[in-house]
């Protein structure tokens, strides 16, 4: 893995998995457009995750047998299919069809993040899935900023036409740069997919990890999804643009956590997981707070955004330690999870926003962090610990 290659997989990752939120500064206004409501809207966002965990589950464990070097260029194009029936949708029941269609196709950056893990020298495996990891992260954070600003000065279909010619033009690019990768073992597709079960099965440390893993991406979708009705309702009544330049802010904490991967080659995986689900925990009960001040939450999602990004890193490092053979599979089994915990969050922001507004949310994201921290204190020195390869 050069330099230049890696840099390649991190930036076709995030543009990849940016697609699945697209919508999400965008609620209101395609409320409007459709004329449902913003809580309708929302489940722009859920049923996008729910396609994705699915894609997740009957794709990425391809990346184990079949050449990848066709296998990705192979779903960029089919993505690139299902963003711009997208941006043609007629009608609100037929966007939600085509977001499903994004979510099942858009999986190529979870092909890249195992088969950068492959390409790796084990020494520099965390730092280098770190940074790809990283990529994706702030692809799912920038994908609020550009699509509020495309939005505003185009309207809101124009974001899925941009990102459908984006995915082909990385689909011509990565046939290009992909190496050439020697022949891996045939297993039959049905064989394959329940060796996904196997494979968390036997490695011990999976499970728990993926308990925790899911919780975290859970919140993360939860709040990111909440914040979109709390800065376009009273005080702040801000526009698409606005709401998606706080993913700006994110970004940062995105940057910071690509550390994390550096940790995990010098064996401090488990107890910076714990540290982080307890700054996680701090910075809700921040924005809960502070909700009425622009600049506490701000701060809230800063925090919060390197947190979770770390925890993520070092979820996914831990995971490509445990099983080399089995890569793309762990990995299969660790986004299709952290998606289904990302759909349920997002619905579950919609809930919790009717009962009882944003204190209501950030209640419930606490309160969810609060299991995971439960589950890391249990486990911390059986389960979770894996061996990693000392750094050079």
């Amino acid at each position: 893995m050069t330099r230049a290659l890696t840099l390649l997989f991190a930036v076709a990752g995030g543009a990849a998995v940016g697609n699945l939120y697209w919508a999400q500064p965008l609620l209101e206004e395609i409320a409007r457009s459709f004329g449902v409501s913003v809580g309708s809207a929302g489940l722009l966002v859920t049923v996008t995750q729910v396609g994705y965990a699915v894609g997740i589950f009957l794709v990425v464990p391809l990346g184990d047998v079949l050449n990848r070097r066709r296998l990705i260029p192979a779903v960029l194009v089919a993505s690139s299919v299902a963003l711009f029936a997208a941006s043609v949708a007629p009608g609100f029941a037929l966007l939600l069809v085509s977001l499903v269609l994004v979510g099942l196709t858009t999986v190529a950056g979870q092909l890249l993040i195992p088969l950068a893990g492959d390409l790796a020298e084990p020494a520099d495996r965390g730092r280098i899935v770190g940074t790809v990891v990283s990529g994706v992260l702030i692809g799912i954070l920038l994908s609020r900023t550009i699509s509020g600003l495309v939005a505003d000065a185009f309207g809101w279909r124009a974001i899925y036409v941009l990102a459908g010619a984006i995915a082909l033009v990385f689909a011509a690019v990565l046939w290009r740069a992909l190496p050439v990768l020697p022949a891996r073992e045939r297993i039959g597709y049905g064989t394959l997919l329940g060796s996904v079960f196997a494979a968390v099965r036997r490695n011990r440390p999976v499970p728990v990890t993926l308990v925790i893993s899911s919780i975290g991406f859970s919140v993360f979708t939860l709040f990111w999804t909440a914040i979109t009705f709390l800065l376009s309702d009273e005080p702040y009544g801000y526009s698409v643009t606005e709401i998606g330049l706080v993913g700006l802010v994110g970004l940062a904490g995105a940057v910071a956590a690509q550390r994390a991967g550096r940790l995990h080659d010098r064996g401090w995986s488990v107890p910076v997981t714990g540290a982080a689900i307890a700054v996680a925990i701090a910075s809700l009960v921040l924005a809960a707070v502070g909700q009425r001040s622009i600049i506490v939450i701000l701060i809230a999602v800063l925090v919060l955004d390197i947190a979770i990004q770390a925890m993520n890193v070092l979820n996914q490092s831990r995971m490509f330690a445990v099983d080399p053979e089995a890569r793309s599979r762990l990995n299969t089994a660790f986004v299709t999870i952290n998606f289904v915990g990302g759909a349920i969050g997002s619905a579950l922001a919609s809930l919790l926003w009717h009962v009882g507004g944003w204190t209501a949310v950030m209640a419930g994201g606490s309160g969810l962090l609060a299991v995971a921290l439960a589950v890391w204190a249990v486990h911390r020195r059986g389960r979770l610990v894996v061996p990693v390869p000392s750094a050079r």
